[in-house]
């Protein structure tokens, strides 16, 4: 019964904040190393952010400087801090989740939308 649960999308503006969150349940959360994926209409499903078991943290060249990813191991939840968001970071944003020794699968939230328009 392992679920990964989105939230925090919505509609904000060009120059705006959002953070996302996602909530794990049903895995060994500290374990797993997290991580955040975003696809756009019409375009690939891209790797956006990743944060290991021991909080070591990568990014995509495209939100370098924007975004932040973290996790909080007591709460089992992996964050989002999006900001200065630009039009073309609108996207459905994916979590994900993998064991650090890299065996068994991966682990798909079922996604939150995240509009930037004015």
């Amino acid at each position: 019964q392992v679920q990964l649960v989105e939230s925090g999308g919505g509609l904000v503006q060009p120059g705006g904040s959002l953070r996302l969150s996602c909530a794990a349940s049903g895995m060994n959360f500290r374990s797993n190393v997290a991580s955040w994926h975003r696809q756009a209409p019409g375009k690939q499903r891209e790797l956006v952010a990743t944060i290991t078991t021991s909080g070591n943290t990568n990014y995509a060249d495209s939100v370098k400087g924007r975004f932040t990813i973290s996790r909080d191991n007591a709460k089992n939840t992996v964050y989002l801090e999006m900001n200065s968001l630009k039009s073309e970071d609108t996207a459905v944003y994916y979590c994900n989740a993998k064991y650090w020794s890299g065996s068994g699968p991966s682990f798909w939230g079922q996604g939150t939308l995240v509009t930037v328009s004015s």
